[in-house]
């Protein structure tokens, strides 16, 4: 059924009961490794002892530079302490360890840091730590650390939930006990289903599962139905349905379980007004997953970040810190509301005209009025270097409004030339 626009395109409308009960709790465990290795400068190091790192980063490593087990980790923090040796180089020091070399003549480690860190959207407790050393003495991949970390996830919204016949959807809403729709017996529903998700799909198996279900729910039995089991006789499904819900209305002596106005429906409650609705609807029980497809692993947004050297556009990807993409629909879409400002906003000072998005940023910190850009984005520069790779060169000047006034003025003469009216009537006579 329909319930105030929130199951619209497949959405699905949950009580809080599944979230309170654990129903759809589950728990996600995820791996992390690293190796050293022996480089030309000398051998990785794991280590507890990482300069230029702030404190809360180290709290959960253990003298030996590894997590310490049963630990709460979060975005950033260091897993395994790791230094690589490299080429000591004046450049290679930080410019507090030139100073100390400088003045105290100190020689300062210019190992790279190169730890394990918990990734973007990672969190959870570490439960197991593996350290495998390997025998015989290589010199390669001498050592490898895993971490394995846990992390319970209840469903919430944005979640992906589906059935046994292509009827997924995405939770839009959980509502609480007392909002939810209830049966005639006064048990609330745990889950909304858009009934135009069955007739242009035409999987109607979903709907003789669930009429089946609460058949089976209240006369305690289990169902094995073969496929294609009509070809043994005409709507055989339907008539199965039908006598078990009748059944089941009598053994039970509710009613409401087969009415044969509406045969598989019943009507009831709103739970928000206690009113019925308008319309008997189908309840029943039928299987429901929860599927991988979570929005804690899609859920991302950008203030600033990395941009890329060819284009100077954002990245993409939520593990880059990625902006979103504005494509050519989006922009179509923008178009068609007349929103030029946006646009503009969105295609060169968000993505790539340089001096512009740094304008904007002072724009934000300080206050005033950003101008507008007087040279073009890096986008166009780009163009205009491939096709100079062509051998074709393309040579482009912004017009701008004290530019136009200029070209109107020379146009304006140009038409009131009195040289000109003279030897236009000299050819006439």
């Amino acid at each position: 059924m329909p319930w105030e626009g929130y199951n619209s395109e497949d959405a699905v409308l949950i009580s809080e009961r599944l979230v309170y009960e654990d129903i759809y709790t589950s728990f996600h465990i995820r791996k992390y490794e690293i190796q050293t290795h022996v480089t030309s400068q000398g051998p990785e190091r794991i280590t507890k002892e990482i300069p230029h790192l702030e404190a809360h980063l180290l709290r959960n490593l253990d003298r030996n530079g590894v997590v310490m087990l049963g630990s709460w980790v979060e975005t950033g923090d260091i897993l395994v302490g790791k230094l690589t040796p490299q080429t000591a180089n004046e450049s290679s020091y930080a410019p507090e360890d030139r100073l100390l070399r400088a003045i105290l003549g100190i020689q300062v480690s210019t190992a790279k840091e190169t730890s394990l860190k918990l990734p973007i959207g990672g969190r959870g407790r570490v439960i197991d730590v593996r350290w495998i050393r390997k025998k015989g003495g290589s010199c390669y991949n001498s050592e490898m650390i895993r971490v394995y970390i846990s992390q319970k996830r209840e469903i919430k919204v944005g979640d992906k939930v589906a059935g046994r016949h292509g009827n997924k959807g995405i939770i839009s809403k959980i509502l609480p006990r007392q909002d939810m729709p209830y049966l005639q017996d006064g048990t609330p529903v745990d889950m909304v289903f858009n009934p135009l998700g069955v007739p242009s799909r035409m999987n109607v198996g979903q709907i003789f599962e669930c009429s089946l279900g609460l058949a089976g729910d209240l006369l305690k039995r289990h169902y094995r139905i073969a496929p294609f089991d009509e070809r043994y006789e005409q709507e055989a499904s339907r008539k199965l349905v039908f006598s078990e819900l009748y059944e089941a209305s009598k053994q039970t002596k509710n009613p409401w379980v087969f009415e044969p106005e509406y045969p598989g429906k019943s009507r009831i409650f709103d739970g928000r007004t206690g009113n019925p609705f308008e319309q008997p609807v189908l309840i029943g029980k039928s299987y429901i997953l929860k599927l991988i497809h979570q929005v804690d692993d899609k859920i991302h947004g950008r203030s600033s970040g990395h941009y890329a050297l060819v284009t100077q556009q954002p990245l993409r990807g939520r593990a880059k810190q990625g902006g979103q993409r504005v494509g050519e629909m989006e922009v179509w879409a923008l178009e068609g509301f007349g929103v030029a400002h946006i646009l503009q906003e969105m295609l060169t000072y968000k993505s790539d005209h340089i001096r512009a998005r740094q304008e904007v940023l002072g724009a934000t910190i300080i206050g005033g009025r950003v101008s507008n850009p007087e040279d073009a984005p890096e986008s166009f520069r780009l163009l205009v270097r491939e096709l100079r790779s062509l051998a074709l060169e393309l040579n482009h000047f912004l017009l701008m409004i004290k530019s136009m006034d200029v070209l109107v003025d020379i146009t304006h003469l140009l038409h009131n030339n009195p040289l000109e009216e003279g030897r236009s009537k000299g050819d006439n006579e």
